[in-house]
């Protein structure tokens, strides 16, 4: 991703998977787009505060720390050039540690007690080093001035480990996975003195966390200037993910695939990312946006998921700035067009006869245009025809996705977005295998393919 501070020229399959090894859960994945558009000169907005927005001036805007919306204010009348958006987002399915999540076992072993977020294929989480990333509440000088902090520990810390199958005869003839009960990460064994001293503290995980918060390093990220001394009773609360520890990979003979965990959908918020920087010295008439949502695994119904009004305030502040028509907005509205992209399943050469057999995209095929007969998607004739000529301009060859008649297929960004903002977009992304493992695998050249796209897009 082009930065005016690099240190080195990394070529873009590298910069994604370094984006994906920093991008650990929603809060880490905010903050690392966060501190790219800083030293692009971005300038952040606060919703509280009054906007005065200029022509060609570039901007963002941050949502419960998980989402992220930055854009560059077009040099054209906004009401005859509109928005030229690309969404994606920052959730991706794991588990979640729990208030009071301590489990004591014989041995003074320890596990947490988790809950699942979004669809995860649970059997992938087994077996591997574990870390946790989130956000830390510490008290404040009152109720609604607590602060915050963004951890990362960024080493294995707990692993779920499988139950012999000398236990389990059946795990190989579909043995159903119970979150509740199989999916219990252990932390470590430690004596009794150690455990009466936790729980006195609060449990480990709050002395866990006010350890990482005192060492006041690159573990920690804060909204203050410096990190106090904190005891465990002194965090109010927390969001906590487990992630897999292991770094993104090449793999395949040539080094063709990427393998990694988030790859849905992170990868496309690097590429609209991406893309956008890239643009970012080009003028152009229309304003252009990268909007990445946070909880589209679990239906985007927060106030920082696409199905709330985020986007569409952001968008009626800036016609607010720069046109002085009522009707100014949604003109605007008229003359746009969003990219909504998600990540799309890729044929798997094991499992032919779940695909459709004229439209199963290929990993290394190109970017995907998605279709639903039952309006999953906001894709229409219009709109791909858009994408389709936009990836012929570019030179990049594309795919499409139709679910199997008898598979009944899910939804995303465009269509549930397309409920607070009434424009013309198309459902997009790259083919990957594994969606919602713990380690997906997808194409390099896919994802230089529709970075080439979403820069011809932007121009």
């Amino acid at each position: 991703m082009q930065t005016t501070n690099t240190t080195g020229m990394l070529d873009t399959s590298t910069k994604l998977m370094n984006f994906l090894d920093v991008a650990t859960c929603n809060f880490t994945a905010v903050k690392a787009v966060a501190d790219i558009l800083d030293k692009n000169n971005f300038q952040r907005l606060h919703e509280g505060d009054e906007w005065n927005l200029e022509s060609g001036k570039k901007y963002y805007v941050i949502k419960n720390s998980t989402a992220v919306f930055a854009f560059i204010v077009g040099n054209g009348n906004v009401e005859e050039n509109g928005f030229h958006i690309i969404s994606a987002h920052t959730d991706s399915p794991c588990f979640k540690i729990k208030t009071n999540c301590e489990i004591y076992g014989d041995g003074g072993v320890v596990s947490l007690n988790v809950e699942k977020y979004g669809g995860a294929i649970l059997s992938t989480w087994l077996d591997r080093p574990l870390s946790i990333s989130g956000r830390v509440m510490v008290r404040g000088e009152n109720p609604f001035a607590c602060k915050q902090y963004i951890v990362d520990l960024r080493r294995p810390v707990a692993t779920i480990p499988n139950l012999a199958i000398h236990f389990n005869r059946e795990v190989n003839d579909g043995y159903k996975f119970s979150v509740q009960k199989d999916m219990k990460p252990v932390i470590g064994y430690f004596s009794a003195e150690e455990i009466a001293e936790f729980k006195n503290n609060g449990g480990v995980i709050k002395t866990l966390l006010a350890e990482a918060l005192n060492k006041n390093n690159s573990d920690c990220n804060s909204n203050d200037s410096e990190v106090g001394q904190y005891r465990p009773e002194d965090i109010l609360d927390y969001e906590l993910c487990l992630y897999p520890a292991e770094p993104a990979a090449r793999v395949g003979l040539n080094g063709e695939y990427l393998q990694s965990a988030r790859i849905d959908d992170l990868s496309m918020a690097f590429c609209g990312l991406d893309a956008l920087l890239e643009e970012q010295n080009r003028a152009s008439s229309a304003t252009r946006i990268i909007a990445l949502f946070d909880n589209e695994e679990t239906g985007s119904g927060t106030k920082q998921g696409a199905a709330s009004p985020i986007l569409r305030h952001i968008a009626e502040r800036i016609c607010g700035c720069l046109s002085s028509s009522k009707q100014g907005f949604y003109r605007a509205l008229a003359h746009s067009f969003m990219i909504s992209a998600d990540d799309a399943h890729g044929w798997h050469p094991n499992y032919n006869e779940k695909y459709d057999p004229t439209n199963h995209p290929v990993l290394g095929g190109g970017p995907v245009v998605k279709i639903n007969a039952n309006c999953k998607y906001m894709t229409d004739a219009k709109s791909a025809a858009v994408f389709h000529a936009l990836c012929e301009e570019a030179g990049v060859k594309m795919q499409y996705f139709v679910n199997h008649s008898d598979v009944a297929g899910g939804s995303t960004l465009g269509n549930i977005s397309s409920a607070q903002l009434d424009i013309d977009g198309v459902d997009v992304g790259c083919a990957i295998w594994a969606m919602h493992s713990a380690c997906e695998t997808a194409a390099f050249a896919d994802h230089l393919g529709i970075i080439k796209v979403f820069r011809q897009f932007l121009k």
